[in-house]
């Protein structure tokens, strides 16, 4: 590929910036044989996203995009099926690459006028594709790091299903006996005795799992009572698998979590699944690749994390997943630089995206006329990590070979001091991260487009 730089003056701020671009010239687009799904979002990160796939991804790839638009005025106006349409692209071509998208509260069905608060989109995805969502930062030597110690990327896989996040729970009075009922399928009732507030009143829960599927409801629903469609979601089973995948995808040793030891039974059915899996399925090829998987208490494990220097993959049960993925993404600098990937426990089907929102502060300002410096790494990183698994599914060495180039120049181009302002403020601190010190958006994706090119060539 051959191309020429080609440099403007652009006025931001009362400053005059030099802005440069490649501009093709002539070049060999790379050949991708089958598709990727491309779901387009919401507001800052829809904006940038079109960018992206304009300066970086189309003039370089011969690409089939199977495109759905996942903004929130089109899920509405297709009363979601788009989203559901989208889901059954992924299933088929096994790559989705997603933008950000709203979730709507009560203030954004006011905003967009909406016919009713639709699900969260990354919900509806995740249950009809099934898997496991995997977060992982992306290391910049010049981002300081909150915990210096970590060296390497530590992939927190976080069981999304089940738990505290499905439980029933109540506020009882005193004198309340608290019992679970347990009838199986022949009718027969098991009372489990659980506690008497003899004292005082207080707070119950009841919270489940599942070995392997459950039947989700609201599914039923979307495809209008039609049992052939049903999806059903692998549980434990099935976060096992997902996490085995990724931990042989990376090739890193697979740690799981949990409090065997107090729910002896709950947690205990876990660590037993897991086990058992491990020893049927993966052991020997972990063994090829001198990795490892190994069961360690939630409070010991969370002291080996800070202690170590990363390099490895952590499964969660839901709880602290939801709180462990905050604490690693800001633990290695920014909440900007943490990729998303949910994988299907087959290995084959992963839908990839950045793990922020959609800015929308930035876009307030960006629909004013003004410029942002908007962090577009994490939506880079979203189409890079797709298309290398489109790669890896295809056999295409040449396309796994550019994505992985292409996250190599946007970290080289942090690294030469090239970013965007969020980045300069963990860098310098907010009251020196002057303009001088950091790109607009527009500006930085230049640079990472100048920086493929040279480790193009």
């Amino acid at each position: 590929m051959q191309r020429q730089l080609v440099s403007r003056t652009l006025r931001i701020g009362g400053q005059v910036r030099t802005l440069v671009s490649a501009a093709q010239v002539q070049h060999k687009k790379i050949k991708v044989v089958n598709p990727v799904v491309d779901l387009d979002g919401d507001e800052m990160t829809r904006i940038i996203w079109a960018d992206i796939k304009s300066k970086l991804i189309l003039p370089y790839l011969d690409l089939d995009i199977k495109y759905y638009d996942l903004g929130l005025p089109n899920r509405d106006a297709t009363n979601d099926q788009v989203t559901v349409d989208a889901a059954e692209a992924i299933k088929k071509y096994n790559v989705g690459i997603k933008c950000a998208t709203i979730t709507p509260d009560e203030a954004r069905v006011e905003e967009f006028k909406l016919k009713k608060m639709w699900l969260s989109p990354n919900g509806t995805l995740r249950n009809i594709i099934g898997g496991t969502v995997f977060r992982e930062p992306i290391l910049c030597n010049n981002i300081p790091r909150l915990v210096p110690g970590w060296k390497k990327p530590i992939v927190i896989g976080r069981h999304a299903f089940g738990d505290q996040y499905k439980a029933t729970d109540a506020v009882v009075n005193k004198g309340a006996k608290f019992q679970l009922l347990e009838t199986d399928k022949n009718g027969k009732e098991t009372r489990h005795d659980v506690f008497t507030f003899s004292k005082s009143g207080g707070v119950i829960m009841g919270m489940y799992n599942t070995d392997e599927v459950a039947l989700l409801s609201f599914l039923f629903r979307i495809y209008k009572n039609d049992e052939s469609k049903l999806i059903y979601l692998q549980s434990i089973t099935g976060f096992a698998h997902s996490c085995f995948q990724y931990a042989l995808m990376k090739k890193w040793p697979l740690y799981l979590s949990t409090k065997n030891t107090i729910l002896k039974r709950y947690d205990g059915r876990f660590k037993d699944i897991f086990q058992d899996i491990y020893e049927k399925s993966y052991s020997e090829q972990f063994k090829k690749l001198d990795i490892w998987y190994e069961h360690r208490l939630i409070d010991d494990m969370v002291a080996q994390v800070l202690k170590g220097s990363g390099g490895f993959v952590w499964a969660c049960k839901n709880y602290d997943g939801d709180v462990q993925s905050d604490v690693v993404a800001q633990g290695y600098g920014s909440l900007g630089l943490m990729t998303s990937v949910l994988m299907c426990p087959d290995g084959k089907t992963i839908e990839a995206e950045a793990a922020h929102g959609t800015v929308t502060r930035h876009y307030r300002e960006y629909q004013k006329g003004n410029p942002t410096s908007t962090n577009p790494v994490a939506s880079i990183f979203a189409w890079s990590r797709g298309l290398e698994h489109r790669g890896k599914l295809d056999g295409n060495e040449e396309l796994k070979k550019f994505a992985r180039t292409l996250e190599k120049a946007c970290v080289s181009t942090i690294e030469e001091g090239k970013m965007t302002k969020d980045l300069a403020i963990c860098i310098y601190g907010l009251k020196s991260a002057t303009p001088d010190k950091y790109l607009y958006t527009e500006q930085f994706l230049a640079a990472v487009d100048e920086k493929l090119q040279s480790l193009m060539h």
